[in-house]
């Protein structure tokens, strides 16, 4: 029987197989090209966000006689700050503002490097005041943000979120350091009572997405190595001549002859034998 059917077929699956192999491969390639760099994005606090926390400064301003604020900046942004707020208002900032004397400001510094820089992330947590205010209660209140959980990796994993949380913890932080006084040191609930830190972020699935793509198309791929495997061995197996029969071959008549195998000859002589007896 002619073979050439079925290695046509084989050919064809073959080639279908490194078809898709090398479609599976250049789609990972382009993924982890196309994300390399990732996302330098800082992103500014949201509505709801910037909106709580101007109505808590408003409210810890009028009691205690000191304004608050935050601002947030895009290290490699070179142009205005990415968002400024305070018990002023939403987009309006302490410093050097009149209708504040006496001021206190958290200011975040975020810097967001390419997947392909040696450099890390990075946030820089500063806080400042008006020139009445001592440098070293402004330090304080700045150590105490990462006493209450406000340290730079949770500013790198959400600087909107962390900014505004921090603007709202100024003034508990600046009544223990005495920077108001005692009678107007009680802070609101709201400020005293921190909500849950966000969970730790992880640059992983932010900027190396496309390395994860990658495994799981190699994944596949040997998955479809293995079931190739064992479809082509299940066919040889399928197609494969019986055991202990040969082929009829032509005698010098041009008619086909059976060719007896030694276990079919043994078995006739033992059969003559038999016969001879009886």
């Amino acid at each position: 029987m002619s073979t050439g059917k079925p290695a046509a077929k084989n050919k064809a699956a073959a080639w279908a197989v490194w078809l898709t192999i090398g479609l599976v491969v250049a789609g990972c390639v382009a993924a982890g090209v196309l994300n390399n760099d990732g996302d330098t994005t800082v992103a500014a606090p949201a509505a709801d966000e910037r909106a709580d926390s101007v109505a808590i400064l408003k409210r810890t301003s009028a009691e205690q006689g000191l304004c608050y604020g935050w601002e947030l900046v895009d290290y490699y942004d070179y142009g205005d700050p990415l968002n400024v707020g305070s018990n002023l208002g939403d987009g309006v900032a302490v410093e050097e503002n009149p209708a504040c004397p006496r001021w206190v400001q958290v200011t975040a510094n975020i810097g967001y490097v390419s997947e392909s820089s040696e450099s890390n992330d990075f946030a820089r947590i500063q806080v400042t005041g008006s020139p009445d205010i001592d440098s070293a209660d402004l330090w304080q209140v700045e150590r105490g943000l990462e006493r209450l959980g406000l340290t730079e990796d949770v500013f790198v994993d959400d600087p909107g979120w962390a900014v505004t949380r921090a603007a709202v913890m100024l003034p508990l932080l600046a009544a223990e350091a005495e920077i108001v006084p005692p009678a107007a040191a009680t802070p609101t609930p709201d400020a005293a009572s921190p909500s849950p830190l966000p969970d730790a972020g992880s640059d992983l699935l932010r900027d190396r997405w496309g390395y994860l793509l990658a495994t799981v198309g190699l994944v596949l791929l040997a998955a479809l190595f293995v079931t190739v495997g064992v479809v082509q061995r299940r066919r040889q197996r399928t197609t494969a001549p019986g055991r202990g029969a040969a082929p009829d071959a032509p005698s010098r008549s041009g008619r086909k002859r059976r060719v007896v195998v030694p276990a079919q000859r043994a078995g006739a002589g033992a059969a003559g034998r038999t016969r001879e007896k009886a």
